[in-house]
């Protein structure tokens, strides 16, 4: 089952290595990986998208919730939330109909040419893990994908409440 976690922790140097070495120790794999500081500096936010055994995810969940550095762990998956994940693509645009279709699918998926080059296009493109999919398989199919990097899930649960202290 896939499952998001998210995580507040303590914003000190060796916090994540701890967090992402409990999942290899454990033989897990992390499909992404998301952490940046929140809007209390001396805290950070992972989020974590994995799949796998609900038995041995729960294990990991009790052991990242007894580490020192961790505030509060959230699986995310079982309750209502907004999950996004930012796309960079560059694809190849050397024709007038390779640039207007380009332009074409960019704007049906609501995402932005964000550099132009004599060949080369740019795009950034927000949404969930199936829109991000679909976007890059119908590109592939119109041109050339140079190069493509993706942020991975981030996600906040609906409503008021928020991973707090």
């Amino acid at each position: 089952m896939r499952r998001i976690l998210a995580i507040l922790l303590e914003n000190e140097p060796g916090s994540l290595s701890r967090i992402v070495g409990l999942f290899s120790q454990r033989a897990f794999n992390i499909e992404t990986l998301s952490v940046a500081p929140t809007e209390d500096n001396s805290l950070s936010r992972i989020t974590i998208v994995t799949k796998g055994d609900d038995r041995v995810l729960e294990q990991i969940v009790k052991q990242v919730n007894k580490l020192i550095d961790v505030i509060k762990i959230t699986d995310l998956t079982e309750r209502n939330h907004v999950e996004r994940e930012l796309l960079l693509i560059k694809v190849l645009a050397m024709t007038d109909k390779a640039r207007t279709e380009v332009t074409r699918i960019t704007d049906i998926f609501r995402g932005s040419i964000v550099d132009i080059g004599k060949q080369v296009y740019t795009i950034e493109l927000t949404g969930d893990v199936e829109k991000i999919n679909a976007f890059i398989n119908i590109l592939a199919n119109e041109t050339e994908i140079i190069e493509s990097v993706r942020s991975g899930t981030v996600g906040i649960a609906r409503g008021e409440k928020a991973l707090r202290v």
